[in-house]
């Protein structure tokens, strides 16, 4: 099927989300000219398959549901944001909170992502090539990181059933997470995450796994008797 085409330059970003939202599921778009329009795809509940050639701003793919996005270029802000089902692949880097609150789906970042991605991530996956900076992985709760590069502060600070894969280092571990035990049903999850992201530069059987210890599941106001 050959794609509709949308030019950022002729249409607004609303007149576009509402031709997108008319499409037949199954539909391809692409979308020239973006320029960092925030709010680009957002709010789909359909099968997409929609195609930005240059940067997007914030949001973009937000509160989706079966959307298939290609970036080609940079994200801005929470791409993917409470993202139900779907796969969003950028190919450059990805701005603040990528993914966050995402249920479902996964996201593909093949450069670097800045901090707090994953934020409140309550499932689905997201796969980052390179480096991630500090308080990734902030409370979340459900659904898998993978990181082929290092990362930076306070790592899966209050981190629930959420678990997290780094190839790189780790710079410090945040409240209540901590390293644990590679299986082998982690390395065959790395490698077929490995496989649906294209990475080939990362060695599922030398990963480091952070889960949560799970002390603070229960709040104790007694503990040392202080409150």
């Amino acid at each position: 099927m050959t794609p509709t085409v949308f030019d950022c330059e002729i249409s607004t970003v609303r007149e576009i989300n509402v031709a997108l939202r008319a499409l037949p599921s199954g539909s391809s778009a692409t979308i020239l000219n973006p320029k960092g329009r925030h709010n680009m795809a957002v709010g789909m509940i359909k099968d997409l398959n929609v195609t930005f050639e240059g940067s997007v701003g914030h949001y973009v793919g937000g509160l989706c549901d079966g959307i298939n996005i290609k970036v080609n270029g940079f994200c801005g802000w929470a791409g993917g944001e409470n993202l139900m089902n779907g796969t969003i692949r950028v190919t450059g880097n990805a701005s603040e909170r990528v993914g966050a609150s995402a249920h479902g789906g996964t996201i593909i970042v093949e450069g670097d992502a800045s901090t707090r991605a994953g934020i409140s991530l309550k499932g689905g996956s997201i796969a980052i090539a390179g480096d991630i900076g500090d308080f990734a992985m902030f409370m979340a709760q459900a659904g898998v990181l993978l990181v082929g590069g290092n990362i930076g502060e306070a790592l899966g600070d209050s981190l629930y059933e959420a678990v997290i894969y780094v190839a790189g280092t780790v710079k410090s571990l945040g409240a209540d997470a901590r390293y644990e035990e590679l299986t082998d049903s982690d390395v065959s999850k790395i490698a077929a995450l490995c496989e649906t992201a294209g990475f080939t530069h990362i060695d599922p059987n030398n990963v480091k796994r952070i889960g949560s210890a799970k002390q603070l599941y229960n709040f104790d106001a007694l503990k040392e008797q202080k409150y």
